[in-house]
């Protein structure tokens, strides 16, 4: 399925965020032209080496581009990306704060060139504003955003271990680029989108903000357990294995207590008879879970969970999610061509007919010559570019 073949994206992206939104653009079928700087790249390309000498995150994040090298500073180059916009329908980019309008490539003065031209900036804090100025990364954001005051355990904060503040701003750029090809769909003309991973983060505290609406108390930090759901949260089986399960109402309540704990009288303790004494009590119920995990074998406890039925879930490692049997049983994994060699990747979430395009990850500069071949230029003047540090 690819319903966005015959849109051309030019991108000017580096790290996750911009890289992050247009690879699910790409994904759908858009061309997609990362422009990036001679000789580095994508400041991604060198964070780790962990898939056969290349970037987990730059593979993660790049599948399906073409990689053309353009020095943008040099007049030459910049010329090169104005002409390379002039054809797109979104221009999408990540620069440092103000580093696009400096280099003239500013949304008021793209789209009074090209009215129809969709602009993205994703930024850090957006602008105007105090942080307008700010650089920002993933985890700095996660703190302005009181993520972190939410995460880790009582004595400590933690910091997601997945850059959820790049992807929260990704997927708003992306679902915003979508709305905006629908809307000139319909009048013609395109817009400006202004997306900041502060506001990404911040519209997914929703829960914990209004939970502390008007002074309130905030959710308190509970570690891999449920801040204020109980009891919801990893056991410990006599196995040595972890469980995780959640009870989400009272009728699974009552089952949990009669089937897996064995002490139906439990379901009607006053400090236990809903959500919320449960959750005031949660020490002393939590001792009695655990007890009671503690005479059974994971597997054993899983398949009582499921008689209640309660949810459950085993605690996985990175490693055997390569191998869910969810995943296998639905054909989600594919694989995608590198410039190491084919690696497995997850096929779209969402479409389940037909093959997904899941095309190449590009090599630095994989497709300058054809890109600018396109605009026009002979090979002896791509030649000459290249020899300049231009292309």
């Amino acid at each position: 399925m690819q319903p966005l073949r015959g849109v051309t994206v030019v991108a000017l992206e580096q790290a996750i965020a911009a890289p992050y939104a247009s690879r699910q653009l790409a994904d759908l079928g858009a061309r997609v032209i990362k422009v990036e700087r001679p000789g580095t790249g994508d400041f991604a390309r060198a964070y780790d080496s962990r898939v056969r000498g290349l970037s987990s995150h730059f593979v993660w994040a790049n599948r399906g581009k073409e990689s053309l090298t353009l020095d943008i500073k040099d007049p030459r180059g910049k010329e090169l990306l104005l002409r390379l916009i002039a054809g797109a329908d979104v221009f999408l980019q990540n620069l440092a704060p103000g580093a696009a309008a400096r280099a003239g490539l500013g949304a008021g003065e793209l789209r009074a060139r090209h009215p129809e031209l969709i602009v993205c900036d994703v930024s850090g804090y957006g602008s105007p504003g105090p942080y307008a100025g700010r650089k920002a990364y993933d985890l700095l954001v996660q703190a302005e955003a009181g993520l972190l005051s939410v995460t880790g355990t009582p004595e400590e904060v933690a910091k997601a271990g997945i850059p959820v503040s790049d992807i929260a701003a990704g997927m708003y750029a992306y679902s915003s680029v979508l709305a905006a090809l629908l809307e000139r769909g319909r009048t013609g003309l395109g817009t400006h989108l202004d997306v900041s991973m502060l506001e990404a983060t911040v519209e997914w505290m929703g829960f914990p903000l209004y939970y502390a609406y008007d002074g309130a108390e905030p959710p308190p930090r509970a570690g891999a357990a449920h801040a204020t759901i109980h009891p919801y949260g990893p056991f410990t089986a006599g196995d040595g294995k972890t469980v995780l399960m959640a009870v989400q109402n009272e009728r699974e309540w009552r089952g949990f207590c009669t089937v897996f704990l064995g002490r139906p009288e439990l379901a009607d303790h006053p400090h236990y008879a809903t959500n919320a004494n449960r959750d005031r009590h949660r020490e002393a119920l939590g001792a009695l879970v655990a007890a009671r995990f503690a005479e059974l074998t994971s597997a054993e406890a899983i398949e009582l969970l499921g008689a209640v039925p309660v949810a459950n879930a085993r605690v996985n490692t990175v490693a055997e999610v390569w191998d869910h049997p969810q995943l296998a049983a639905r054909g989600r994994l594919h694989e995608v061509a590198t410039p190491a060699g084919p690696v497995p990747a997850l096929a779209p979430p969402g479409p389940s007919s037909g093959a997904p395009r899941m095309d190449a990850v590009p090599a630095l500069g994989e497709h300058t010559r054809a890109v600018l071949g396109e605009l026009g230029l002979s090979g002896d003047a791509i030649d000459a570019l290249v020899a300049a540090g231009v292309a």
